[in-house]
């Protein structure tokens, strides 16, 4: 049996966090440790203050009020030293982890690109196929044969790959961009295993990277309350080798239907 290290236990056992499978993900699960050292930290002094309060300030040991109060600062001292704890963790860690993820976006030309379209009650994927350039949009071309506004005549658009709904695969150890957007209301893209969360919102294409490192298939699910029907909105990602998703895009390319629909 393979010996895990008091970090992975701590993780798995004691947080119960699920399996990690993105190389970004280690950054937010220590800043979620981090996050919960404080609360205990803090669980334990507020409680262990508020039994020597209830002990000390007893109306036995104490018949006669005293309108005083407190006359040390140390109370004030704590406090100051709590809020530079929690100033450590947002400027040191947590705002230099955003802007990691948010600034330092990989190549396109050397990454899988895949635009995801939520709506009521699913995800829409498409890929660009091999001249890596997707095929136009327009807003006026909405039917509901076309619901997303496809350009059917655009030769750019020839190769393009759209899969079936819920089920969207990207390749192993490999940076893989998303252009997020929604068609109806506001979603959220949430894969727990990628430690990814993103709101979709209509009329906006936002785009967020990361790099899957651990094959399998993973829950997506909508982390925005968007409709009686929010419950079923999940589906699939699944993170395979090259040669496996290369084979899944060409089997996938006779797929007919709309695309992600493109703000820019």
């Amino acid at each position: 049996m393979e010996e895990r290290s008091l970090l992975e236990t701590l993780k798995q056992d004691w947080l119960s966090l699920p399996l990690l499978a993105s190389e970004h993900g280690a950054d937010v699960d220590m800043f979620i440790i981090y996050i919960h050292a404080l609360m205990l930290a803090l669980f334990v002094g507020w409680f262990a203050y508020f039994c020597l309060a209830v002990w000390k300030f007893s109306a036995k040991r104490n018949p006669k009020a005293d309108h005083v109060g407190v006359r040390s600062h140390a109370s004030t001292w704590l406090e100051v030293a709590v809020a530079v704890v929690e100033a450590i963790l947002l400027l040191g860690i947590a705002i230099p982890m955003w802007a990691k993820q948010a600034d330092k976006f990989p190549d396109e030309k050397e990454s899988e690109v895949v635009r995801i379209t939520a709506e009521q009650f699913t995800w829409n994927s498409r890929y660009s196929g091999p001249d890596k350039t997707f095929g136009k949009q327009n807003a006026r071309l909405a039917s509901q044969a076309n619901p997303l506004a496809y350009d059917l005549d655009d030769p750019a658009g020839k190769d393009d790959v759209t899969p079936p709904v819920k089920d969207i695969r990207v390749p192993v150890n490999k940076n893989v961009i998303v252009h997020l957007t929604s068609k109806d209301v506001i979603h959220s893209f949430k894969v727990n295993t990628l430690r990814v969360c993103q709101d979709a919102i209509p009329g906006m294409s936002i785009t967020l990277h990361f790099k899957a490192n651990h094959p399998g298939r993973y829950l997506i699910t909508c982390a925005q309350l968007c409709g009686n029907g929010h419950s079923s909105m999940n589906g699939w990602i699944t993170v395979e080798s090259q040669v496996n998703f290369d084979a899944w895009l060409v089997a996938n390319k006779s797929k007919t239907g709309g695309a992600p629909v493109s703000f820019e």
